[in-house]
This record gives C-alpha cells, structure tokens and sequence, in this order.
C-alpha cells in the first residue's frame, strides 16, 4: 500500500462512523428545526423561546452548570494532586473514587433520591438523633433550594470522576525534574502547584472543562429523578416536546440551541485555557 494514502485508510472507520451516527442525524435534526408550516422559517426557534419554561429552564441549566462544574474542578485537582503524590495504594484509591463513572446518571439520581426522600437516609437519621419530629419532604415545591441542593451534590458526585481522570493523566506527564528544580529553590508547595502543575497542565484542563461544560449542558436523568417538573432544564423540555407534546420540530430547535451554548462555551474555554505553540505537554 502507498505510504502517503496509509494515513487515509486508518481514519475512514472513524470518517464513516461519524457521518452515518453523528453528521446524518445533525443534518436530519437541523431540516426539522427550521421547516416550519410555511417552509423554511425560524417559526420553531421563536415558538422555543417565546415559551414561558424556556427562559426558566435556560436559568436552570446555567445556573446548576454555574455551580457544578468549579466545585468539580477544584475537588479533581485536590483529589488528583493528592493521588498523584501518594506512593502506596495510589491504584487503589484512585479505583474508589471512579466507582461513579461506572453508575448511570439515572442510577445515581435515585441513590440521592433515597437519600432525600421522605422515607430515606437524611429522615431517618434526623429522627434518630432527635432533630425532627417526623419525615420532612425536603424535595417538593415548598424547598427549591433543597432540591437544588440535591440536584448538585448528586452531580458533583456522578460526574467529578471525569475530570479526575483526566487531570490524573495530565500530572503524570509533567516531568519530575520541575518539582525538584523549584523544590531546590525553596519554591513551597503552593507555588509548586499554581507556576508548574496549572500552566503545564493547561491542555488537561482544556480537555477536562470541555467535556464536563458540555455534560453540564445535557444534565437530565438526575434532574428527573431528584426534581421532576420542579427543576425544569433544556434537556428535560426536548425530552417533553418530543415525547409529550409530540412536536418533533420544536425538540430539533431547542435541541440546536443547546448545541449553539455548548459551541460558545467550548470557544470561550479553548480561549482562555489556549495552548502556546510548541508546547509540548
């Protein structure tokens, strides 16, 4: 085989499997949303955002992402940076905390469900120990803040993992010799972190905030399980066009939407946590 079409025939898998599973279907999915019942319009788009959940699920959505995704950031960095220096049980430990990457995001909104619940963990200790008198119903309209609550701690403890990975494999690939250069200058451990393992670990970063920002955008099966309707979020209104309202055109269109926020965000990421060139790491 020729050298030079040897690169070619290595990606055409990936090529076809991209254009039949995502190109296709994004293609599909954007006729849907702009034909409208004259033609092509932006009739659905309007329809979309002239809803009166829209703007309230737009402000849930960014508000949980708002919340989520720094605390998540800044326990994998703790989380990582201390796996990275531990000599004994490291595998071990690491193993632990990426046991919820294995769990569904449903899964894992109905542990925190029988958490909150009135019949669950958090009742039944608070009435052991004397605290209340009888279960509370922490998740219904009366306690949004409550459920807002739950809705977080469930995420931040799904989905961490995710970054975790990510800055774990970063941190090794940091040379050793730079800690020990700045160790023999008297450089402490904090300035260790913030002037070697953060700008070296820049394009982990990158890579880690894309994915998880994205993710944020798409949160639904814990939000159904832990708010229901109480908490409306985009993905939860797509879910109820399609399925409930039956009008497939509208899902297309906020489904695009939330493709179009995803896009800013990644652009705005891919700019303040922008490689230099020639870096190599």
């Amino acid at each position: 085989m020729n050298a030079r079409l040897l690169p070619y025939v290595l990606i055409l898998p990936v090529t076809l499997f991209l254009g039949v599973f995502f190109l296709y279907p994004f293609v599909l999915v954007a006729k849907l949303a702009f034909v409208g019942s004259e033609g092509l319009s932006l009739e659905n788009f309007r329809d979309v955002i002239s809803y009166w959940k829209f703007p309230i699920s737009l402000k849930n959505t960014m508000l949980l992402a708002a919340v989520v995704v720094p605390v998540q950031l800044a326990l994998a960095l703790l989380m990582a940076t201390m796996v990275n220096r531990m000599e004994k049980g490291r595998d071990l430990v690491l193993y632990i905390w990426t046991i919820p990457l294995g769990i569904s995001d449903l899964a894992a909104g109905i542990i925190w469900l029988a958490i909150f619940e009135q019949s669950g963990f958090l009742n039944s200790m608070m009435t052991g120990l004397g605290l209340s008198d009888g279960p509370v119903n922490f998740l219904s309209y009366q306690n949004p803040g409550i459920v807002f609550l739950a809705i977080a701690l469930a995420e931040i403890w799904r989905a961490t993992a995710i970054m975790l990975v990510i800055l774990v494999a970063g941190i090794g690939l940091i040379p050793k010799e730079y800690y020990e250069a700045a160790e023999v200058f008297g450089a402490s451990p904090w300035q260790r972190f913030r002037r070697i393992t953060l700008p070296m670990l820049r394009p982990s970063l990158q890579t880690a905030l894309i994915l998880r920002v994205v993710l944020a955008f798409e949160v639904f099966a814990v939000v159904a399980a832990l708010g229901g309707t109480l908490f409306p979020v985009l993905m939860g209104e797509i879910y109820a066009y399609q399925f409930d309202l039956q009008n497939t055109n509208a899902a297309a269109a906020l489904a695009l939407i939330v493709l179009a926020i995803s896009v800013v965000f990644t652009l705005i990421i891919l700019r303040a946590l922008r490689v230099p060139k020639g870096a190599t790491i």
